[in-house]
C-alpha cells in the first residue's frame, strides 16, 4: 500500500521525511476529519430530505394536534432529527482545533532537533540545522492548512444543520388553540438563551 502511494505521489515520501511523525499524525487526522465531513454532506443533502419527508408524513397523519401526547410526539420527532443532524459535528470541530496544536508541537520538536545539531556539531551551519528547520516549518504549515479548510467547512455544516432543524420544526406545528404552544415557546427561548450563554 505504501509503495502504491509512493508511486502515485512521489513527493509524499519526501514530505513525510521532512515533517516526521507529527506530519504523519496530522495527515491521518485530516483524512479522518474529511471522511466525517463527507459523511455529513452526504447526510444533509441526500439522506436528510428523505427522513424529513417521512417525519412530516408521520406528523400529518396524526389527527389530534392539541393534546399533551401530540406535543410529546412532536418533541420526540424533533429530538431524533436533531441528534442525527448534529452527529460528528463536535468531533469535526475538535479535529480542527487539534491540528494547529500538533503543528505547534512539530515546531517545538524541530527546534529541539536544531539545538541538538548545534550541540553535536558545535557550529551553526545551515546543513546541520536543515532537518530541524524543515520539520518545524512543514508540520506547522500542514496543521494550519488542515485547520483553515476544516474550520470553513465545519462552520458551513453547523449553519446548514441548524437551518434544516428550524425548517423541520416549522412544518411540525401544533394546532393554534393548543394550550402547549406557549410552553413550547418558553422552552425554546430558554434553550436558545443557554446556547448563546455557552457560545
Amino acid at each position: 500500500m505504501l509503495a502504491f502511494i509512493d508511486n502515485l505521489f512521489p513527493w509524499f515520501g519526501d514530505m513525510l521525511e521532512l515533517g516526521g511523525d507529527i506530519l504523519l499524525l496530522i495527515i491521518i487526522i485530516a483524512a479522518l476529519m474529511w471522511g466525517f465531513i463527507l459523511e455529513r454532506l452526504l447526510f444533509l443533502y441526500w439522506i436528510f430530505p428523505a427522513k424529513r419527508t417521512v417525519i412530516i408524513k408521520l406528523w400529518s397523519q396524526r389527527k389530534v394536534k392539541t393534546d399533551w401526547f401530540a406535543w410529546q410526539f412532536r418533541k420526540l420527532l424533533i429530538s431524533r432529527i436533531n441528534r442525527e443532524t448534529s452527529k460528528n459535528l463536535e468531533l469535526i470541530r475538535t479535529m480542527v482545533k487539534v491540528c494547529p496544536l500538533l503543528g505547534l508541537l512539530g515546531t517545538v520538536m524541530g527546534m529541539l532537533e536544531i539545538f541538538d545539531a548545534l550541540a553535536i556539531t558545535g557550529n551553526n551551519s545551515a546543513r546541520s540545522t536543515a532537518g530541524g528547520v524543515s520539520k518545524a516549518t512543514v508540520s506547522t504549515m500542514a496543521g494550519m492548512v488542515v485547520a483553515i479548510s476544516g474550520l470553513m467547512i465545519s462552520n458551513f455544516l453547523v449553519t446548514k444543520a441548524d437551518m434544516l432543524k428550524l425548517s423541520l420544526q416549522d412544518h411540525l406545528k401544533m394546532e393554534p388553540d393548543s394550550p402547549l404552544i406557549n410552553k413550547e415557546h418558553t422552552e425554546y427561548s430558554q434553550s436558545s438563551a443557554e446556547e448563546n450563554k455557552h457560545a
